[in-house]
């Protein structure tokens, strides 16, 4: 099994909807070929703020990246970083806000949208800043970058269904047709990566509202799902709820580098030891 990872983060897709509409995905938990978890996300329930916490695995109140207006690199360790200075490679296809967490702020839209460049935590980047970018063209994005550097890590981040939720709310025809979308894509790329031999991560950073907003404490707004596709990870419906601030110790902890001292120490149900060869 090789030490790499593939997380997709399918923006404002709450935990009840994909549970409902993912039909490839659930049936993969069905046939003991993936795991699917509860996130409970952290305050506020927001995108910036989120994305953050799920790439360094710290609280806004320690991180400083508390709202969507806060534009400027983080000051944590992410993921991206600690990739890189444990000599693997990484790449993301994503929204430009991640971009602007990671390599440079504010971004720079003719010079930033490709990224190339092994010196930056975010090695091998394809951004884009319209909010409507469509989503299949995102997941090709990333396959092209999976297809060319082979990255260790693999961040995507397709934004359609948030568009729809705050167009349309979480209740709405629109906003389940997206992510019944979002399934067929993924339904085409998960055969393709998981013959290929990776550990692949789906969830969200937050949920959506029938209002069609997010950033307060309703379960709508804040449970999103985590589907997990890995040997190292008991397949099945697992009944406990998991802090979001688990999420990027569990990458590391698959991607077999150490977490970042800010991490928090998570027992992770289901979990597998490693085997050593």
């Amino acid at each position: 099994m090789l030490n790499k990872v593939i997380v997709v983060v399918v923006d404002g897709m709450r935990y009840d909807k994909a549970f409902d509409a993912l039909g490839y995905v659930q049936h993969l938990v069905e046939t003991n070929q993936a795991a699917l978890y509860k996130v409970k996300s952290e305050l506020p329930s927001l995108s910036r703020p989120l994305y953050e916490v799920l790439l360094t695995g710290t609280p806004a109140s320690m991180n400083g990246i508390t709202s969507n207006q806060t534009v400027r690199l983080s000051n944590e360790k992410s993921i991206f970083h600690l990739t890189k200075e444990n000599g693997l490679r990484n790449a993301s296809a994503a929204y430009y806000w991640v971009s602007e967490l990671y390599n440079r702020a504010p971004f720079n839209f003719i010079e930033d949208r490709i990224q190339e460049d092994m010196s930056k935590p975010i090695q091998s980047g394809l951004f884009y800043w319209e909010d409507d970018y469509p989503d299949s063209h995102l997941l090709m994005d990333a396959e092209a970058l999976r297809r060319k550097h082979d990255p260790h890590f693999l961040y995507i981040h397709p934004m359609g269904v948030d568009v729809k939720g705050e167009n349309y709310g979480s209740e709405s025809k629109e906003y389940r047709e997206q992510i019944l979308k979002m399934g067929s894509l993924l339904a085409q790329l998960l055969p393709i990566w998981m013959k290929s031999g990776y550990h692949i991560l789906i969830t969200s950073d937050h949920g959506m509202s029938e209002y069609g907003n997010h950033g307060g404490i309703t379960d709508g707004e804040r449970d999103v799902p985590l589907f997990v596709i890995s040997p190292r990870i008991e397949t099945g419906i697992h009944g406990e709820t998991i802090p979001q601030l688990a999420f990027a110790p569990l990458v590391c902890e698959l991607l077999s580098i150490e977490p970042s001292d800010k991490m928090i120490s998570y027992k992770f149900p289901g979990l597998k030891e490693a085997v050593t060869l």
